[in-house]
């Protein structure tokens, strides 16, 4: 589609919002790798990007949802379609509060820290584990995002849903089918929002214990580094950082691609690394860490796009 046949999906009072043309993908992932998007989109309610999933139901346009980009490597052809970015769904509303804890509303696009730093200054435990990870509270949620033996998950009552026919639809936790790394949440439906439960605690033990957690991290991950995360899954009962290490892979580059010296599941883009790169350094680790261990590496990494 040319961009005038873009332009009539995106006019009038069926979108409100910004729209951005060929926009290179680069520019919205923590890699700094990526493709131009045929369409980039910044809805400001529910009802236009009901709007975008039905327009594009009926052309048989793809639909990519966009957080933050934390956890994603968009290959250097771009993506095809509608990038949908719910940076507008910032909401963040206390529900109910008890002796025991508190009821809070989110919008999908939250930033996960904000949250945190949320929960903090109101004495909330229960997501404070979480601290350090990029990204949005829509992403969390899709990704089942979790550290220091802890998940989204855990404080997740319910979350609101539109599916790829434009129906809104609420989700219990169970329905949401969470297990590690992930969420049943079908590819092109959109979250919108959740309500979640935090415990009541003193807010001076939880300052503590995020400082702990962060120290934690900043010795054993390449915080500042330009990463998407962890790029594998962890296999069952074993780290894949310390099987990539026994492979012998820490420091491996190609290009400007590196596997991290300070954490081998941590992928670096060290300068102009494109997804080629980044991908072809993936192969050789999962190949290398195979013919060592036995072991299959799975990708963490969400990588999505057109090969350039």
């Amino acid at each position: 589609m040319d961009e005038k046949a873009w332009k009539e999906i995106f006019t009038g009072e069926f979108f409100q919002g910004e729209v951005k043309f060929r926009e290179p993908m680069a520019g919205y992932t923590s890699l700094r790798i990526g493709g131009p998007a045929d369409v980039i989109a910044f809805p400001e309610d529910p009802v236009s990007v009901k709007n975008i999933l039905l327009a594009a139901g009926e052309r048989k346009i793809p639909v990519f949802v966009l957080g933050a980009g934390t956890n994603l490597l968009v290959r250097d052809g771009g993506i095809e379609g509608i990038v949908v970015c719910l940076r507008a769904f910032k909401r963040i509303e206390l529900l109910n509060e008890t002796e025991d804890g508190a009821g809070v509303f989110v919008e999908a696009g939250v930033a996960l820290q904000r949250l945190i730093n949320f929960a903090k200054e109101k004495g909330y435990l229960g997501i404070e584990n979480l601290v350090g990870i990029p990204g949005t509270v829509g992403g969390a949620i899709r990704m089942n995002a979790g550290a220091f033996n802890k998940e989204i998950k855990d404080v997740i009552i319910s979350a609101v849903v539109l599916d790829k026919s434009g129906r809104l639809l609420k989700f219990n936790k169970k329905e949401l089918g969470f297990s590690y790394r992930r969420s049943n949440i079908e590819n092109g439906s959109i979250i919108l929002s959740a309500n979640i439960f935090l415990r009541k605690n003193d807010q001076k033990d939880i300052e503590k214990r995020m400082k702990e957690y962060l120290e934690k991290k900043r010795i054993t991950q390449p915080i500042g580094e330009r990463s998407a995360g962890c790029v594998f899954k962890n296999p069952d009962a074993d780290s894949a950082g310390r099987l990539i290490e026994m492979a012998g892979c820490k420091g491996m580059r190609i290009s400007d691609a590196e596997v991290s010296a300070v954490h081998a599941n941590y992928i670096i883009n060290k300068g102009e690394a494109t997804a080629k790169d980044f991908i072809k350094l993936m192969d050789v680790v999962k190949d290398k860490v195979r013919e060592k261990c036995g072991i299959s590496l799975l990708p963490e990494i969400e990588i999505v796009g057109r090969n350039g």
